[in-house]
């Protein structure tokens, strides 16, 4: 830990990206990567023990969820600033991500600038997110209208989303539940939400509509 500069944590299960964040944040006199992880577990235990000033989280880890990190977060280390950065379009999560306790949105597609800008943004206590994201924000504000994709996804609470991606994935019930660290029983519950929620009628058609989600949003 280096406390005469802005102390930053990485979570994410991708190796290159971890490297690339870390060579551009050092990059900056001012700014240090005070450690990483690949998955959320490790991340909460760490983050808990080295309390950085940010914290920049992937959604999707090799375990555990991004959104349930920054929930965890938010209500262990209130002090320590999430962004995301993701691969995931900003309609579909940044809604979510923001609502979980983040203090800024960046895609992966966005340019390494953008990236110093969100951290320096957060760290001035303000929220980061594009502009055409803040357009969409302004538009619900005004008329209610979702910013997200509009789809009958939208309306799955975060723990059935992260049901209905690894099902997407092709993880049994059994598995989705060691996965989420929840029990079947909780797993049937989000299921059967989900059916209700997209108006499918049986499980062959859960499934089906899952990996077709997957195909056209993937989660890494």
């Amino acid at each position: 830990m280096n406390r005469s500069k802005t102390n930053i944590f990485l979570v994410d299960d991708h190796p290159l990206v971890r490297e690339w964040l870390t060579n551009l944040i050092q990059q900056q006199s001012d700014l240090v990567v005070c450690g990483e992880s690949a998955d959320a577990p490790q991340a909460l235990q760490a983050i808990t023990a080295t309390k950085p000033d940010v914290a920049i989280v992937d959604i999707s880890l090799k375990t555990g969820s991004g959104i349930e990190l920054i929930k965890n977060l938010k209500a262990l280390q209130p002090d320590v600033s999430v962004i995301v950065l993701s691969m995931h379009d900003e309609r579909l999560y940044a809604e979510r991500a923001l609502r979980a306790g983040a203090r800024g949105y960046i895609m992966k597609s966005e340019t390494a600038k953008k990236v110093i800008t969100a951290i320096r943004q957060v760290l001035a206590g303000k929220i980061y997110m594009s502009e055409s994201l803040a357009a969409l924000f302004v538009e619900k504000f005004v008329d209610g209208r979702l910013p997200a994709s509009g789809s009958l996804v939208d309306r799955l609470s975060d723990r059935e989303l992260e049901t209905f991606q690894l099902l997407g994935k092709g993880y049994e019930t059994r598995q989705v539940a060691e996965m989420m660290k929840v029990s079947m029983k909780t797993v049937q519950a989000h299921c059967a939400h989900i059916k209700e929620k997209l108006k499918l009628t049986n499980a062959a058609e859960l499934l089906r509509e899952a990996v077709r989600w997957q195909e056209n949003y993937p989660t890494g």
